[in-house]
C-alpha cells in the first residue's frame, strides 16, 4: 500500500505508475473520497468538540437558557448523524482504492508492455552443444520411469504429474540443495502453514488482483499459497519490531499451488507450467532504507545465482519491465534458465524488491531510535529454486547419448552417492 500524503502531493506520478504497470486504477476518484472522507472526520471532530462544549455549560444556564442550547445539541447530533455516515460510505471506497493503487517503479526499471520487453542483463554458462538428437525432458522421464503425466492427469486432472523413484529423489534433492545453502548463509528455515487467512493474502498484496489464480478454500475462508513469500512475510505482520532485530532473514521450503487460471492451451506441454509444485523461497525484512533494499536485492540475486551456479546451469538476468511487474514491485530481477526442449532462455527465479509497500498493508514496523514514530519495514524475496521445473534443464542438459542422465555433482551427496539415473536405477 502507498502511504496516503504521496498520493496527495503528487496524483500524477502514480496515473504514470498504475498505466505503465497496466493497472485501472481512479486515482481522481480515490482523492476525491479521500478529501470527502477528510472533510467529514474534520466535522465530527468539530461537532464532537461543540456537543462537549454545551454539554458542560448545560447545568450552569438558567431554565431560559436551557432550551436553545438543547435545541442547538439536537442539531449538533443530526448533523453527527449524517457525516457519520458520509464516512461510513467513504470509507470503504477509499481503502478498496488505496489496495489497487500501484507502487511506481524504480527510475532504471524499463518501460515495457510485457514480458517480451524485459531487458537482458547478462548470460552466464555455456550452452550445450549436442552431438545426437536430445531427448526433451518427458521423454527423457517416461523413457526412465521417473516421470508419469498420463496418472497424475487421471487422478488430479490437467497440469499434475507424479515423480517417481530417481526422479522424486532427484527433485528433493534439488530443494535440500537450495536449503542447505540458505541456511549457510545465515536465513533461519521456517515450515511454515499452507492455508492463509485473507488478511495474510491481502498483506502481502496478493488480494487484490490473484483471487483467480488461488485455490480458495471457501468453507474455511482459507486460501492455499502461491509461494511462501506470503507466511514467511507475513510472519511478523502487525508486529512492532526493535531496530536491532533487523534484517530479519528467512526461507522455506514449502507446497505451492496456482490455478494457472487463463492459461488454457498455454505451455500445457511437460512441467513448465503446472498447479502444484515444490519451491524454496527467500524473504528479507530490512530497515526502510533505499540503500539497503537495493543491496540485499543483489544479495538475494546473488543467492539464486549461486545455486544456478552450483548446479551448471546456463541462464541469463533481466530487468522485468514494467508491465510485467506486480502492483507492489518496485523492481524485479528474473533469472531465466536455458531449457533446449523450448530453444530459449525461461523463468525460473523471481527477485522481488517492495519497498514499504507489503509492510504498510501488514503494519509491521520497528522502533528506530532516530525517528519520533515507528517505521516500516521494507521487504524483499526471492525465489531460491522451484521444482519441478527446474528438472527440466537438469534432465535435458544433462542427458547422455544412451538416454541416462548424469546427475550434477553437487546433488549426488543426497541421492546416496548415484552419479547417474538410467534404465536400471
Amino acid at each position: 500500500m502507498i502511504d496516503i500524503k504521496q498520493i496527495r502531493d503528487n496524483p500524477q506520478k502514480f496515473k504514470d505508475a498504475c498505466e505503465a504497470k497496466r493497472f485501472n486504477v481512479d486515482i481522481d476518484g480515490l482523492l476525491e473520497a479521500d478529501a470527502g472522507l477528510r472533510a467529514a472526520k474534520q466535522q465530527l471532530q468539530d461537532i464532537s468538540t461543540d456537543k462537549n462544549r454545551i454539554g458542560k455549560s448545560i447545568p450552569k444556564l438558567s431554565p431560559d437558557e436551557k432550551q436553545p442550547a438543547l435545541s442547538e445539541l439536537a442539531e449538533l447530533k443530526k448533523r453527527e448523524a449524517r457525516h457519520d455516515q458520509a464516512v461510513r460510505e467513504l470509507q470503504p471506497q477509499l481503502d478498496e482504492l488505496m489496495q489497487q493503487v500501484a507502487q511506481p517503479a524504480d527510475d532504471d526499471v524499463p518501460l515495457g508492455a510485457d514480458d517480451t520487453e524485459n531487458v537482458e542483463i547478462r548470460k552466464e554458462g555455456r550452452i550445450r552443444q549436442f552431438d545426437f538428437e536430445p531427448k526433451d525432458h518427458v521423454q527423457l522421464g517416461m523413457a526412465l520411469g521417473i516421470i508419469d503425466i498420463e496418472r497424475g492427469v487421471k487422478l488430479a486432472g490437467t497440469r499434475n504429474y507424479f515423480l517417481k523413484g530417481d526422479g522424486a529423489l532427484l527433485h528433493w534433492a534439488v530443494l535440500r540443495f537450495a536449503m542447505d545453502l540458505m541456511v549457510e548463509k545465515g536465513y533461519v528455515p521456517l515450515s511454515v502453514p499452507l492455508l492463509m487467512k485473507d488478511e495474510a493474502m491481502r498483506g502481502t498484496g496478493y488480494y487484490p488482483g490473484s483471487e483467480d489464480q488461488t485455490y480458495r478454500m471457501e468453507k474455511d475462508e482459507l486460501n492455499l499459497v502461491g509461494t511462501a513469500e506470503v507466511p514467511l512475510t507475513a510472519y511478523r505482520m502487525g508486529e512492532i519490531l526493535d531496530a536491532a532485530e533487523l534484517p530479519l532473514k528467512y526461507a522455506a521450503i514449502s507446497s505451492c499451488f496456482r490455478r494457472e487460471a487463463g492459461a488454457a492451451g498455454k505451455d500445457t506441454y511437460g512441467l513448465y507450467r503446472i498447479h502444484q509444485f515444490d519451491k524454496v523461497e527467500q524473504v528479507v525484512i530490512c530497515e526502510n532504507s533505499a540503500e539497503a533494499s537495493a543491496n540485499f536485492h543483489n544479495e538475494i540475486l546473488a543467492n539464486a545465482e549461486a545455486v544456478m551456479r552450483a548446479l551448471e546451469l546456463p541462464y541469463r538476468v533481466a530487468n522485468v519491465c514494467t508491465g510485467d511487474l506486480g502492483r507492489g514491485q518496485a523492481k524485479k530481477f528474473d533469472i531465466e534458465a536455458w531449457m533446449p526442449s523450448r530453444n530459449n532462455y525461461c523463468e525460473t527465479h523471481s527477485a522481488s524488491k517492495f519497498y514499504e509497500f507489503q509492510a504498510r498493508r501488514m503494519n509491521l514496523r520497528y522502533k528506530d531510535p532516530g525517528a519520533k514514530k515507528n517505521v516500516f519495514c521494507h521487504t524483499l524475496n526471492n525465489t531460491v529454486i522451484a521444482s519441478p521445473r527446474i528438472l527440466i534443464p537438469i534432465l535435458e542438459l544433462y542427458q547422455n547419448p544412451d538416454g541416462s542422465v548424469t546427475i550434477p555433482n553437487v546433488l549426488r551427496q543426497y541421492m546416496n552417492g548415484k552419479e547417474k539415473i538410467d534404465k536400471s536405477s
